[in-house]
This record gives structure tokens, C-alpha cells and sequence, in this order.
């Protein structure tokens, strides 16, 4: 198995998944703004629902302090809060989940939303935001989505920064929906 490229395309099944006919959903965390800039260009391209997970503690973390709440968070198991999320996953076919990467996994707000949300035997893609590497994270993300239908995955290394690259990127992934 040879590594793929930051942003590289890797749908699972050859065939399309997504059409105009069907409803999707792109839930995701965002702390500085890269999965929300990520997100808001999917659910433009396919005209999904946007749901955006929020932790209840405001507190603005900026340069090392940001690193060390962040990684305390995952490595001590961390469950934050968040704010409450009108989301039934019933209501879609394909459901987009995106989050960024803190210390090699998702971040913990997305577990949170998880553990509250009951979401089975659903089509699920999902994106990565991060600024060094994905990790594990995504498998970390699969764990945590057992019993669904993993139809795409996609990670991008700074959004804001490479804006027009990920606007293609997205384009192109979209397409594999």
C-alpha cells in the first residue's frame, strides 16, 4: 500500500452514491475555522443540510495553550459539551461528517455528538482538517461511526491557507459521492 498525497481522493465504491434526489447532511466541529470553511464548500456543491457542532466553553485558545487543551482533551478521554444539535439521521441518505485533527484523532466534541446521536445503517463520508498529518484519525473517526456504509474520505492539510485547492478538491470529491 503505497501513501497518498495530503487531499488525495479515496472513494470506496466505484459507482455514484449521491444524486439530486436524495438528502445529505454535513455535520462537523471546528475550532479555528478550516472545517467550517471545508464543510460550507461541500454542502454548497451538493446542496446539503450543515450542521455545525459547538462546544458550550467559549474560552478563545490561541498559539500553545490551544495545543495543550486540545491534546488533554484527547489523551485523558475527554468528553466536552456541546451545545444541544436538532439532528435526526434518519432523515438523510448520505450523512458528511468533518472534523480536524488533535493529537492524531478526532476532535473530542465530535465524540461527544456521537455518543448523544444514535446514527446506523447510514451512507457516511467523511473529511479530516489538519496542518501536519491525519493520523490514525480516520480510523479513529470509523470506529466511532460502527454499524454504516463508509463510502469516501478526504483529509486537507490547511483549508483556509490553500482555499483554492480545496474548493477543486471539493469540487472533484463531491463527485464520488
Amino acid at each position: 500500500m503505497s501513501l497518498l498525497p495530503y487531499g488525495t481522493l479515496r472513494p470506496r465504491l466505484p459507482n455514484r452514491l449521491w444524486g439530486p434526489d436524495m438528502k445529505a447532511a454535513v455535520i462537523y466541529y471546528s475550532f479555528e475555522g478550516n472545517c467550517t470553511f471545508v464543510a460550507r464548500q461541500i454542502a454548497k456543491q451538493i446542496k446539503a443540510d450543515i450542521v455545525q457542532i459547538e462546544i458550550t466553553d467559549n474560552k478563545k485558545r490561541t498559539g500553545l495553550a490551544k495545543y495543550l487543551w486540545g491534546g488533554k482533551q484527547v489523551i485523558l478521554k475527554i468528553i466536552p459539551e456541546i451545545k444541544p444539535v436538532n439532528f435526526n439521521a434518519e432523515a438523510y441518505d448520505l450523512i458528511i461528517f468533518g472534523s480536524p485533527v488533535w493529537a492524531g484523532s478526532p476532535a473530542p466534541a465530535i465524540k461527544t455528538f456521537l455518543s448523544q446521536t444514535k446514527i446506523s445503517g447510514k451512507k457516511i463520508a467523511l473529511f479530516l482538517c489538519h496542518g501536519g498529518g491525519a493520523g490514525r484519525a480516520m480510523n479513529k473517526l470509523k470506529e466511532m461511526l460502527t454499524g454504516n456504509e463508509f463510502v469516501s474520505e478526504i483529509d486537507f492539510k490547511y483549508p483556509i491557507r490553500n482555499a483554492e485547492s480545496v474548493i477543486q478538491k471539493t469540487e472533484e470529491w463531491v463527485k464520488t459521492l
